[in-house]
């Protein structure tokens, strides 16, 4: 886990469970987008400043591993780096670990763009100094 940048803990809640007892497939990308935007915020984004501004991230794909499963109650860790897809594209790459044992649960890869007003993909330099993309 030490390359990545960003690491935030949250805990599975009942409701999040299926009726085989473990997290439902969906839920992990609930995880994964909480991940991302507590990430923006911590680095001063603001998805809706920048929206009102004329940029307006947008996901493209999403890639899930699924290696392992998180049962009501577990405590996990959701981690992320920045990755350079493209000239235009971006991407979050994602893991889920269960603590205390930090056991792979899943990895994942969120690749996104930044569309304009015009509703072209662009992006912006702002985002890729931030991001550390260059």
């Amino acid at each position: 886990m030490q390359d990545f940048i960003f690491k935030y803990e949250m805990e599975v809640r009942d409701y999040e469970c299926d009726f085989q007892g473990v997290v439902n497939n969906s839920v992990y990308q609930n995880y994964l987008e909480h991940t991302r935007h507590e990430y923006i915020k911590t680095i001063g984004l603001d998805a809706v400043e920048l929206s009102n501004n004329g940029i307006n991230l947008m996901v493209t794909r999403v890639e899930i591993d699924y290696k392992s499963s998180l049962r009501s109650g577990d405590k996990f860790v959701s981690v992320l780096k920045m990755k350079r897809i493209s000239p235009l594209r971006f991407g979050f790459v994602q893991n889920i670990y269960r603590l205390p044992d930090e056991k792979l649960v899943i990895k994942a890869l969120v690749t996104g763009t930044s569309v304009n007003e015009r509703g072209r993909p662009e992006l912006p330099e702002e985002l890729i100094k931030v991001w550390g993309l260059d």
